[in-house]
């Protein structure tokens, strides 16, 4: 079934989703090129591994507590020996996170001719955040490189992309920077209440391959059978604007009298 939506469902923004929906939608972003390119070019997901701090937004912390927790009150018992009575008090454990980019390469060379990034919320917290230093320390070393770069950003919350000028208004943004324009980039305002638009990815020389995002977002709305758990009746996360959610309200109600 297709998304109540017209364009980027907001629902499924969700940051306890997205890591989801942001495998499916990089494999079908790989798929959907490849269709297009073989066999001028190939396209692979490469993954960027970062380790999280004890300053990050999201942390793992221990399933089972051997000892319990004793109450917040109660003063350090005095030991009876020399062995000293320990203040159980939980610590932090860093987590191995893995985001996915795309590739495209030529077959013949191995040159990496465009890279494709997918922003995730983790890319867009606040500047001590590691996912966020993680992004852009490989977006400074391809902007520095013969590559051409693509921003995908289809997030309402956090943090844009760092640019020497404003961005347009928009509810998300594609970017996309030619090797040989820089620094200058092409800005695609998006919108939440339209369909997503058809944009140019660069290739070698004057040649790009045009991407159709709101046929790969339906792909991956398929795929990953969001019809049959997203939560419709809920708010979504992050919250909408007073209009734009009883615009929301006013598309579920029509998706759900179209499938009755």
């Amino acid at each position: 079934m297709p998304s109540p939506f017209p364009g980027m469902d907001p629902y499924l923004e969700d940051p306890a989703r997205w890591p989801d929906v942001h495998v499916t939608l990089v494999t079908a972003l790989r798929d959907a090129l490849m269709q297009r390119l073989r066999p001028r070019y190939v396209v692979r997901v490469e993954e960027r591994v970062y380790v999280t701090g004890e300053d990050e937004e999201e942390l793992i912390r221990p399933d089972l507590a051997v000892l319990p927790r004793p109450p917040a009150a109660a003063p350090p018992q005095a030991s009876t020996g020399r062995v000293p009575v320990p203040v159980v008090v939980a610590t932090v454990i860093a987590a191995e996170q893995r985001e996915r980019f795309l590739e495209v390469r030529a077959p013949d060379s191995g040159e990496v001719v465009t890279v494709i990034e997918v922003l995730s919320p983790t890319n867009k917290r606040g500047p001590r955040s590691a996912g966020r230093e993680s992004y852009l320390a490989k977006r400074r070393a391809v902007l520095a490189s013969p590559a051409h770069l693509v921003e995908l950003d289809l997030l309402r919350a956090g943090a844009r992309a760092p640019m020497a000028g404003p961005l347009p208004p928009g509810d998300y943004h594609v970017i996309v920077s030619h090797a040989e324009r820089r620094p200058r980039c092409e800005v695609y305002p998006l919108s939440l209440r339209a369909a997503l638009p058809v944009i140019p990815f660069p290739l070698r020389g004057e040649e790009a391959v045009e991407v159709d995002l709101q046929a790969v977002l339906e792909d991956v709305y398929a795929r990953g059978g969001y019809d049959l758990d997203v939560d419709y009746d809920r708010p979504p996360v992050p919250p909408l604007a007073p209009d734009d959610a009883a615009w929301a309200r006013e598309r579920v109600a029509a998706w759900r009298a179209g499938r009755g």
